[in-house]
């Protein structure tokens, strides 16, 4: 009985095969990055290019499946490798340690693209690069600050409400006369941070369902 059994069961073994025979660029490695990644490399799909520039620190324990005492300092995407290696060895994994933004040149075209990035000009040339080379994608909007897993929603960027950097996004997107996606977002409004500060508090529960909610999507892309 072989790893992929119980999703052969579930979605056929023609789908199955579509999945290994697909490509999938994850952009953004962390707390829900790390999700979407997870649940891409358990459900088979055969080519996954990772992207991030970062290290994984303590403070990424509470959120990050690559973030364990054993990886901090360590690279993010080399963490991410090994993981996927171990879920299936026979999983392509292109890991590339760069900071996406407009001068990045990407020589693979995927099937589909995960965006996971926190900021904000990152994701507009991100955008623009799916868009330029006509790849499907969908984007994470704000998960910090958010407690309910409930209120986690799938929509195209124009219907969005209530999150602050789908609005900053939107008015961009408007702006740029870029096409409308689909994108993650939580229409509960963010919870107050009792000390303030620049640095936002986040919860697994949230983040993680951002991720597995856009590889879900990804997924279902891929098969239909």
């Amino acid at each position: 009985m072989n790893r992929l059994h119980r999703i052969t069961l579930l979605i056929g073994k023609e789908n199955v095969q579509k999945l290994q025979q697909s490509t999938v660029m994850v952009v953004g490695c962390g707390a829900v990055g790390s999700f979407a990644i997870e649940a891409l490399a358990r459900s088979g799909v055969g080519h996954i290019v990772l992207i991030d520039f970062d290290v994984a620190e303590e403070s990424n324990i509470n959120r990050q499946l690559f973030a364990l005492s054993s990886t901090i300092g360590q690279s993010k995407v080399e963490i991410a490798r090994a993981r996927i290696h171990d879920i299936n060895p026979d999983i392509i994994v292109d890991a590339i340690n760069v900071f996406f933004d407009e001068n990045t040149k990407i020589d693979i075209k995927p099937d589909f693209v995960i965006d996971a990035i926190d900021s904000v000009q990152s994701k507009i040339a991100l955008y623009k690069w799916c868009q330029a080379n006509s790849v499907p994608f969908i984007s994470s909007m704000g998960a910090a600050r958010k407690t309910d897993p409930t209120k986690i929603k799938i929509a195209k960027i124009s219907k969005t409400t209530v999150c602050p950097l789908a609005s900053k996004i939107r008015h961009i997107v408007r702006d740029e006369k870029l096409k409308d996606f689909p994108v993650v977002y939580s229409t509960e409004p963010a919870t107050p941070q009792p000390n303030g500060g620049r640095e936002f508090g986040s919860i697994i529960t949230v983040t993680g369902m951002f991720g597995l909610m856009m590889a879900d999507f990804a997924i279902k892309k891929l098969i239909s």
